[in-house]
């Protein structure tokens, strides 16, 4: 079997980086642009809703979202997303990349509008409809983890193809920081326009009526980077790992390669049904042969991805708690409705811009030089280090003079999660799995993040109440407090740097030769030609 290693695929783990490369980056790289806008955006308005829909007349408090409704609100477009990557990644082997690629995005901008409308006016109908909405944005975003990451991995060459499947992932950084300037814009220009008291001066008056208009605009603005792809996406060819390996078509995979890599290929039909009839390279997912090849490395994957995402999912999407806990924004009742968007807006912008966008970069910069292992688990390291210095000290960080340093320090645990796990996670799974379960295993490596995710959502919303039940939020049972919840955490951070020693290094190997795809029956490996 030596010497069957295809042409083409020998020709694009070699090309040089070219304008295609980039071309692949952004078009793939937007989608996750959106994933993260809709994910996020819905931080930026929950203390929005709950002051229009939940206001209860004589109140010292401004109207906030009841528990069930909260978690359901920011949670359930978590839950889609980890049924989509499941759903979408299983299709993607079985339908090809390009095809799924296309719905996935239909959805997202169809699911983008939808949020931001209502039927009917009465709290229980908008949340409903919004819930019911970004479920199904969630189960179109979960189709474009596995996708986006697959294709772009299935394009590139090897020498650099950790920076463009990082630079894709890294898009996300870019989302997040864009949902907050969307939200300081839209908040900027309804407080110009409706001037309204604080709420300790007119509890009614400082929730203007058009204020309803704003989270609608932020959610439904995600539909509109997702549109501006979807003629490019349409426009790329199938990879030619899946047509050649999975649909056992040479003749296209030659064609579209060369195309895109301005060389003569030749249609190497021969090679591809002998690697087609090799046992060796077609055992199936629930098989004994996956357990002993890639059975350790899909509990890496999986046990990674859903321990950083706990953490991960619990900081993005409550540091607007952990702000006000500080005093970073200021207590709601010295707020109007707008203004209170503008704040959280702020908060989450600095903190995207500072820390979470560098983060993703250094990762692109340096994931092809010290390699996706070292990244990770000095990642999770840093991570664990900063959140214990700010868990542990937690008093002194509230007094006002220290708030600053507790910015800093929670800061740098957003850098090193993005320059660390938060990017490899995403990296590795579409690198060593075969390309027959390549998108199936990412999408089971990516559902395992977001069901860390849901428990960060769901757990750290309660977890993070005061122990002290008279100083907890309305309706939320008393919790372990903030300081308790941060040491959580951190050990889980800890317990991620152990699970990391189970996820090989795929740094400067073909994707053949990391899922042993180029390994005949006799246990040779299969050279280029």
């Amino acid at each position: 079997m030596a010497g069957e290693q295809l042409q083409v695929l020998n020709a694009l783990d070699v090309a040089k980086t070219q304008l295609y490369h980039f071309t692949a980056i952004i078009i793939t790289g937007m989608g996750f642009f959106t994933d993260a806008y809709d994910l996020f955006s819905i931080s930026l308005v929950t203390k929005l809703l709950g002051r229009l829909y939940y206001y209860h007349p004589g109140s010292p408090k401004p109207g906030s979202l009841p528990p069930n409704v909260s978690s359901s609100v920011t949670g359930v477009a978590l839950v889609g997303t980890l049924v989509g990557q499941l759903f979408f990644g299983w299709l993607g082997d079985k339908m090809g990349r390009k095809k799924v690629y296309g719905i996935t995005l239909i959805l997202m901008i169809v699911c983008s509008l939808a949020s931001g409308l209502s039927f009917g006016s009465s709290p229980k109908a908008v949340m409903a409809t919004l819930c019911f909405f970004r479920f199904w944005l969630g189960f179109g975003i979960g189709g474009d983890y596995p996708l986006s990451a697959t294709i772009m991995s299935e394009y590139a060459n090897k020498k650099t193809r950790g920076a463009f499947i990082a630079a894709v992932f890294a898009m996300q950084g870019f989302g997040i920081l864009f949902s907050g300037i969307i939200a300081l814009i839209v908040a900027g220009g309804f407080d110009h326009h409706y001037k309204a008291p604080t709420y300790e001066q007119d509890p009614v008056a400082s929730t203007v009526p058009q204020a309803d208009y704003i989270w609608r605009i932020i959610l439904m603005f995600g539909a509109l980077p997702a549109a501006l792809t979807y003629y490019w996406r349409m426009k790329m060819p199938e990879t030619a790992r899946y047509t050649a390996l999975v649909a056992k078509n040479a003749k296209r995979a030659a064609q579209d390669m060369a195309k895109v890599l301005q060389v003569e290929l030749e249609a190497e039909e021969d090679k591809v049904q002998r690697l087609a009839q090799d046992k060796a390279n077609a055992f199936g997912l629930f098989s004994w042969e996956f357990v002993r090849r890639h059975g350790l490395h899909l509990f890496g994957t999986t046990s990674t991805w859903f321990l950083l995402d706990i953490a991960f999912y619990s900081q993005n999407l409550f540091q607007k708690d952990v702000f006000s806990a500080i005093g970073w924004i200021p207590p709601a009742k010295t707020m109007n409705a707008v203004h209170e968007v503008h704040k959280i807006a702020k908060a989450q912008t600095l903190i995207a811009l500072c820390s979470t966008v560098p983060g993703y970069w250094f990762t692109v910069a340096f994931i092809d030089i010290i390699g996706r292992f070292t990244i990770q688990l000095m990642g999770f390291f840093f991570m664990t280090v900063f959140m214990f210095a700010v868990a542990i000290p937690y008093h002194h960080w509230t007094e006002k003079s220290n708030r600053i340093g507790f910015v800093v320090m929670y800061s740098l645990t957003f850098f090193f999660a993005n320059f660390g796990p938060n990017a490899t996670t995403f990296v590795v799974p579409a690198e060593i799995f075969p390309a027959r379960l390549r998108s199936t295993c990412h999408g089971i490596s990516a559902a395992a993040g977001k069901a860390g995710a849901i428990v960060g959502a769901y757990g750290f919303l309660y977890a993070a109440q005061n122990q002290d039940r008279s100083k907890t939020d309305p309706g939320y049972p008393p919790g372990i407090g903030i300081k308790n919840s941060l040491i959580a955490l951190g050990a889980i951070n800890a317990l991620g740097m152990v699970c990391t020693l189970c996820v090989p290094e795929p740094k400067g190997k073909s994707l053949e030769e990391l899922s042993k795809e180029n390994v005949g029956e006799d246990g040779a490996e299969n050279v280029g030609a």
